[in-house]
This record gives C-alpha cells, structure tokens and sequence, in this order.
C-alpha cells in the first residue's frame, strides 16, 4: 500500500494474516460491497471466518489505531466516491448459524435477514415475517431495529452478544438494547453485532408463507427491483406521517418523482427510493438527497432525516442528510426524467 493508505494498515494486515482464515482483499472496489454500487476502494477487506475472528480483528485494528468500518450486506450504506482509508470488517456468510430450541433462536449476525425469516416460516415461529423482503443482514437489521410496515426485529429479541469497536465482547439483554424506531443503544453506543437469541409464537407454517408472498409481491409491486438502491432513504417521522403522509408521498408532491442528478434518479416507483440508473457517484445521490429534503421543508416545515448512512474516507459514518448539507451540492440543477 502507498503511504496515504498508511503504512499502519499494511502492518495490520500482516497481523491478521495470521489470525484470520477469512478473506483478507486489499484495494477492495466498494462498489461491490454496497448494495448502491457506489463508491472508490478501500485500503483493504476483511472477512472474518468466526465471531472469535471478528473480535480478534477489531482488536488488532484498535490497538494499530487503523481505521475501521464493520458493514453487513452494505444495504443501508453510501460510500464516497474517494473511498476509505481504512479496512472494511464484513460480517458475512461464515457468521450465519442459526439454531432453535423450541420457540427460541440463536442466530449468527451474518445471516441473510430473508433467509432467517423462510427458516422461521419453516419452523412455524413467527414474529418477523415483516422483513422477509429486507436485503440485509441480521446484523444490520437488529443494529438499527430493521424492519417494515412500522415494525422492527427488537420485539422478538431476548437477547444479543457481540462486541466494541475494540473487541471486548459484551452481552445486553433486551431491555438493556434500547430498542426503538429504527434505532438502539447498539447504534449509538457503537457496538458490533455478532449473535442474538429470539422468541417467537407458533403459528401455522402454511399461512406464514401466504403472508410472505404477498409481502413480497407487495414490496415487488411497490419498490424499485431491477437497479441498485439502499431502499428507503428518508426516515418516516411519526409527526410528519400524521400530519403530511410517508417521506415518498411527500417527495412526489413536490414534484421530484423522476428527478435525475447525474447517474443517480428518485426512482419513478417509488419517491423514497434513489436508485442508480447510470454510474451513479456518491455526489450524485447527496445531492439529490439535499434537493428533495430541502423542497420538503419548503412546502411542509418539516426536515426528513436520512435513514442511509454516508461513509467519508476517514471513516467518519453520519446519516447522508448531514454529509449532503456539507458538501458543494446545494439545491442542484437537476434535469426531469423522462417519464
């Protein structure tokens, strides 16, 4: 690695080549990692092969004072376009166990969130059938109490272990995460999610699956499928909702359904969608991100917060509405696509 990479990250990856049997990637495009398929490279990937892996990890890049970043699936991230001087930590496949002992489940933070919830229906447990169309990992989602139709993974969960940003493993009981709308105190306490036990309720197998496929027929119908998006972009905020309606709706009545900036549209299916219809770069989306929160606050008073979180290339994560503010894209020129 060249010396703006740092000379501490060749040093700790030499460190975890002997500790670590995952894949170990430098240069890694991050445009691979994020669902977006938005961003430059970062100085190097890991994936650990077992939370002991995980921890031991993060220990070396705590103690090297390297720069890094734990990520899942990449589903709610926006990389910049310069990258990230550090080493991506990615909880992935070889973390996603999973067992049941009656109605509870032990489950490893890498698993794929749908496939978690086909193996319930399969058990006939049920609680989280709302996430079956959600494209990331358990990890993510009990990070930020994921979910959909206004309800979150936190309800099923008894309890959850992983680790901090140093490795030091921890375990908190469910009133001990804080769980609530699309947060926890996971998230702002800055902890690392590697295993978590659920309860649920039994129920027929047979009519969890009907409810499934028409969730995902829904969500087909609804949501843009066939380009790269991080999903909804704008939080739904219960006194905005009430008063104006979802941040989609909100969005289409200014009239930015459509609205291109660059390589980056607001989807045309659905407002509180971003999607990637050319190449799109990181600018692109901030920017389209600062138009439609601004119009909004033009026409209703209120500011949407971003659900997405954008990533600097000094490891900085902060929800994308801050990042965009900060940038040189305010109010952009944007042309309408054709519809």
């Amino acid at each position: 690695m060249q010396s703006s990479r740092g000379v501490g990250v060749s040093w700790s990856l030499t460190r975890l080549r002997r500790i670590v049997t995952g894949r170990i990637e430098e240069g890694a495009d991050l445009r691979l990692v994020s669902r977006w398929r938005i961003g430059g490279s970062a100085a190097a990937l890991v994936e650990p092969a077992s939370a002991v892996e995980a921890r031991g990890t993060l220990a070396v890049l705590a103690e090297d004072c390297t720069p890094a970043l734990v990520v899942g699936n990449g589903s709610n991230l926006l990389f910049d376009d310069a990258g990230f001087d550090g080493v991506i930590v990615r909880i992935g496949r070889s973390l996603g166990s999973i067992s049941r002992d009656g109605r509870t489940v032990r489950a490893e933070a890498g698993l794929f969130a749908p496939r978690f919830v086909r193996e319930l229906g399969r058990f006939g447990l049920s609680g989280l059938e709302h996430a079956i169309g959600i494209p990331g990992t358990l990890g993510g989602l009990i990070y930020m109490n994921g979910g959909s139709q206004r309800k979150g993974v936190g309800s099923n969960i008894v309890a959850v272990r992983g680790c901090d940003r140093s490795g030091r493993a921890f375990e908190r009981s469910h009133a001990e995460c804080g769980f609530h709308y699309r947060g926890s105190s996971l998230q702002s306490d800055d902890l690392v999610v590697l295993e978590a036990d659920f309860a649920f309720v039994e129920r027929d197998p047979a009519s969890m699956r009907r409810e499934m496929i028409a969730i995902l027929a829904d969500r087909q119908r609804k949501f843009p499928k066939n380009l790269p998006n991080c999903g909804s972009v704008f939080l739904s905020d219960p006194l905005m909702y009430r008063t104006v309606g979802p941040p989609g709706a909100a969005i289409e009545r200014v009239g930015l359904k459509g609205t291109r900036l660059g390589g980056a549209e607001i989807s045309t299916l659905h407002a509180n969608f971003i999607v990637n219809v050319a190449g799109a770069s990181s600018r692109d989306v901030l920017g389209l991100i600062h138009l439609a929160r601004t119009r909004v606050h033009d026409a209703t008073g209120f500011w949407m917060d971003c659900e997405v979180r954008h990533v600097a290339p000094d490891g900085r994560l902060r929800p994308a509405h801050e990042a965009a503010a900060e940038t040189a894209v305010s109010r952009p020129r944007a042309a309408e696509a054709a519809s």
